[in-house]
């Protein structure tokens, strides 16, 4: 059997993005989401006409009991040699007008969604001696954004986990990695960019998902063996 990629957040954007890069790869892939059914299901049938399996494992990341009942059962069968940890959104205010639940859910879905996936994944990936991890964080982890403090907060919280598990995983040879997308063409960004973002963009345009999946595609290839607990920005060089 080929090696196994699981996604979260991968019904759509630059998760749908890196399940299709992935799978065009070899990769058999795992995809993640939470409730869009019918673009699951689409993304397993272009999946599935690539030459590559698919299995939808529809649950909330969020939800420790529901991450166990459903990879408990996969994973006595195979082990994923890639987790990519995408799933995430955005709830933007500025943050004196911020609720309770627009900082604690959007803080659950990116670092408890982090912690719920990776920690049933990683001891199986340790015992292999085998596999790449890689989390989706953002420009905004590195940089800060007004009106963006639960996000930035949760998408730093991701880069330092990224670092401390890479120094753990290591000497078994599961390397752990982050990748920073800029302003990303995606429905979760297209209320944000205006022309005065794009001014403050050295290459002057917006990026797109599968840019974003180039550079996950790359860290979990041979060709990254030497790479871990780095966070690499794939942002036109909005933030250097």
């Amino acid at each position: 059997m080929g090696k196994i990629a699981l996604i979260t957040g991968a019904s759509k954007g630059i998760g749908r993005a890196i399940a299709l890069g992935l799978a065009g790869d070899k990769f058999d892939i795992w995809l993640n989401y939470k409730s869009d059914h019918s673009a699951a299901e689409k993304i397993k049938s272009e999946i599935e006409q690539m030459g590559q399996s698919c299995t939808l494992i529809p649950f909330d990341v969020c939800d420790a009991q529901a991450v166990e009942d459903t990879l408990s059962p996969l994973l006595e069968e195979n082990v994923p040699y890639a987790l990519i940890n995408n799933a995430g959104f955005a709830r933007d205010t500025l943050f004196g007008l911020m609720a309770n639940d627009d900082w604690s859910q959007v803080l659950d879905v990116h670092l408890n969604g982090f912690y719920h996936v990776t920690r049933k994944l990683a001891p199986h990936m340790q015992r292999q001696r085998k596999g790449r991890i890689v989390n989706i964080s953002s420009t905004s982890g590195q940089t800060g954004v007004p009106g963006q403090v639960n996000y930035c907060t949760a998408k730093a919280g991701l880069i330092g986990a990224t670092k401390a598990l890479a120094k753990e995983l290591a000497k078994r040879n599961v390397l752990v990695n982050a990748v920073a997308p800029g302003f990303i063409e995606t429905s979760m960004t297209e209320h944000l960019i205006s022309d005065d973002y794009l001014k403050a963009i050295p290459m002057a345009r917006t990026g797109k998902s599968e840019e974003v999946a180039g550079c996950v595609r790359f860290l979990c290839s041979d060709m990254a063996s030497y790479i871990t607990g780095q966070v690499i920005a794939v942002n036109g060089g909005i933030y250097m």
